[in-house]
């Protein structure tokens, strides 16, 4: 942002994309609902936690689509209508009468609504910010982690006071009022112009790489290595995230209290995650930050799958995965511009971040299908192996050589 005149824009820009991310947020606290609904509804805990699977899928395909509904709209139409749809589908579930109902109004509208508010208005705010990538998306997102936690006691409050229907109106206004006023503080962001490389070295922890397009990115093997890198901690991440109070009472036999705790604790060490190795990104390499993530969803991961757990180590699993999920998903949409370039990160980072709604599905499908929690924790633990191989020997595609279409 070389011009004066072009930074109010851009800090209305990334005030206004705080508020709307800390709303949008919100949707962390699923697992909070898992127990009202299925007793409301007559219906195990499982069948009503898989909403929160297809809520993850749809936001995720939402974000890819996200990109073409800005530069037809604007991010500030887009944002807002986004608002409307999540508050609506939010108080339209507290009169959800069965299953089928859940899954359409929880599950696909509210993931559609937040999707479509979540990448757009990060990607947009990234890109006022060329210089300082790595502290926009963590001001950014952090707000998104911050969200569930702000949100965990304003949900848990009328949760225990007024009831689950009350509850989700009170979240669906809450919500609503926010992302609109959030949209209504946005620009849509200039075209960068990329920097030098020598200059984007001296600037950035990583070289900047020239644009590819989304159909140029496909041929790189790069784009397909983060893509799984991308996949498996969301698979960690989200599928924990989702069930992690269910986790504590039927897995690890914690009381009602002790495993509610572990809402607050992912909270937390979800926003921690976020700030930290947000910032440790305009320090270091972001795809050695990225391994650093990893090898702590490992600790993690291999908590749950190979420790006696009791209330302390699962505390520290569930930390490790949360730790390491939010700090990915913020140093992610600039990993993939040094790799891909700045422009078209919507569209790139849009189709990569298929892997948020893929993993936490499929996640919640092994589970249903293949054992419960023990047969989802060892397909996590072998993806976070291979990522963390993957994350040590990936390197920066080169487009000035032929691209070779991928060999599968």
């Amino acid at each position: 942002m070389q011009s004066s005149t072009k930074q109010p824009s851009r800090l209305w820009t990334l005030l206004g994309t705080i508020i709307t991310q800390f709303a949008l947020g919100s949707v962390y606290t699923w697992s909070l609902f898992n127990a009202p609904l299925a007793s409301k509804l007559d219906t195990p805990v499982s069948q009503v936690a898989f909403s929160f699977g297809i809520l993850s899928l749809s936001l995720a395909v939402a974000s890819s689509l996200s990109g073409k509904l800005q530069e037809r709209f604007g991010v500030r139409k887009v944002t807002i209508s986004a608002g409307i749809m999540l508050g609506l589908s939010l108080i339209i579930t507290s009169y959800a009468p069965n299953l089928i109902v859940l899954y359409v109004v929880a599950g696909f509208l509210v993931g559609f609504a937040d999707g479509t508010g979540y990448l757009m208005t990060l990607s947009n705010c990234v890109k006022f910010f060329p210089e300082r990538k790595g502290v926009a998306s963590a001001c950014a997102i952090g707000a998104y982690g911050l969200g569930s936690l702000g949100f965990k006691y304003i949900n848990m409050y009328f949760l225990t006071h007024s009831g689950v229907e009350m509850t989700f109106s009170v979240w669906g206004i809450i919500a609503m009022c926010c992302v609109v006023v959030g949209g209504m503080m946005m620009r849509d962001a200039p075209i960068h112009q990329e920097a030098s490389q020598t200059e984007a070295q001296t600037k950035m922890a990583a070289p900047i790489s020239e644009d590819f397009t989304l159909a140029e990115a496909f041929r790189t093997p790069q784009f397909w290595i983060l893509s799984l890198i991308f996949l498996t901690v969301c698979m960690s991440g989200l599928y924990v995230i989702g069930v992690a109070k269910d986790i504590g009472e039927n897995f690890v036999h914690l009381n009602s209290a002790a495993a509610a705790t572990s809402v607050a604790i992912i909270a937390v060490c979800n926003l921690s995650g976020r700030l930290v190795l947000g910032v440790l990104s305009d320090k270091i390499a972001r795809i050695r930050v990225i391994s650093i993530a990893l090898v702590i969803c490992l600790v993690g991961v291999v908590c749950l799958r190979l420790v006696a757990l009791e209330q302390s180590s699962f505390y520290l699993a569930i930390a490790c995965i949360a730790f390491s999920f939010g700090g990915t998903i913020t140093v992610y949409p600039s990993l993939v511009s040094d790799f891909f370039g700045l422009n078209n990160l919507t569209k790139n980072y849009g189709f990569i971040y298929l892997g948020f709604g893929i993993g936490s599905f499929f996640g919640s499908v092994i589970a249903a299908f293949f054992g419960g929690f023990t047969a989802t924790f060892s397909v996590m633990l072998a993806l976070v192996v291979i990522s963390i191989v993957f994350s040590l020997t990936v390197k920066l595609p080169n487009k000035t050589q032929p691209l070779q279409p991928v060999m599968c």
